[in-house]
């Protein structure tokens, strides 16, 4: 394979056929495989020792308090952590199969196919037409981009709203609309996953509802992860909850650990730790 590219196109498709791994306890196979994943920031262990699978066409949520690593994990995921100077990457996160740490593998390539969306919309400075159209620009793009664009935008049912304005500014919408565009923007590459920090926090409740039902649309054609603290939310709209909390070593440092992982609705019903269970029950602190 050539890492280079980092998988072909159209991304390689682990439901058929040859030696895919799966991840244990569903019948999906593992887009995501991640073995011993330590992340630090200096001398700052962020995160200490995250085993995991992330299956195909899932909605992965993962839960837990302020500081315990959600964020710096999903970032592992399209290789966010390597803009920040101080960050460390140590163990094994392998997508669909290829070290996504490799020294072959372009972090610029990674994020084309491994999509983000923030916890508050920030369109670009454009218009509407031009923030779904920048992604594809970048990567020179070559067909019919007007058919792009509205495609991007019906996946991520927007279009109806702003079909007749396709060249006022983004910062024309409303907040969830905003959030719906950049949502837009990430898919308009021909991502395979959608990460999502938090994609709602910055929205009231009737753009949180859109949201979480345009999620669950989206997994038919993508494999997502969400980062919540709002545990109805993950509980509505995941397929597995990965639990994170903090641990505190013996040197005294605060470290993120995974607690749990499991389908949402045996977490939420029949945890299997006493953390996660005091966490969900509201008698965490």
């Amino acid at each position: 394979m050539d890492t280079t590219d980092l998988i072909p196109e159209p991304p390689i498709d682990l439901r058929t056929g040859g030696n895919a791994p799966t991840a244990p306890s569903h019948d999906r196979p593992a887009i995501f495989e991640v073995d011993g994943l330590d992340v630090f920031y200096g001398d700052f262990h962020a995160v200490q020792d995250v085993t995991l699978d992330i299956a195909r066409n899932e909605i992965t949520a993962f839960i837990g308090p302020s500081g315990c690593g959600k964020s710096t994990v999903l970032r592992c995921f399209n290789r966010m952590n390597d803009l920040i100077p101080t960050a460390r990457v140590e163990g094994s996160v392998r997508y669909h199969g290829l070290d996504l740490y490799g020294p072959d593998v372009d972090p610029v390539q990674v994020r084309r196919h491994v999509g983000m969306v923030f916890q508050r919309p920030n369109p670009f400075p454009k218009s509407i037409y031009d923030n779904v159209a920048f992604g594809p620009k970048i990567a020179k793009y070559d067909g019919d981009m007007d058919a792009l664009v509205e495609a991007s935008l019906t996946k991520a049912a927007l279009w109806d709203e702003v079909k007749d304005k396709l060249r006022d500014s983004a910062y024309t919408l409303s907040g969830g609309q905003q959030q719906r565009l950049c949502i837009a923007r990430a898919i308009a590459t021909s991502p395979d996953v959608l990460l999502m920090d938090e994609p709602a926090s910055a929205l009231d409740p009737i753009a949180t509802l859109r949201i979480e039902e345009l999620m669950y649309e989206l997994k038919e054609e993508y494999s997502i992860i969400i980062v919540t603290h709002n545990m109805q939310q993950a509980s509505r709209v995941s397929d597995r909850t990965a639990f994170f909390n903090i641990e505190v070593t013996d040197g005294g440092q605060r470290t993120g650990r995974l607690v749990e992982f499991s389908e949402t609705a045996t977490l939420f019903t029949r945890p299997q730790h006493p953390q996660t269970e005091d966490y969900i029950t509201g008698r965490f602190g």
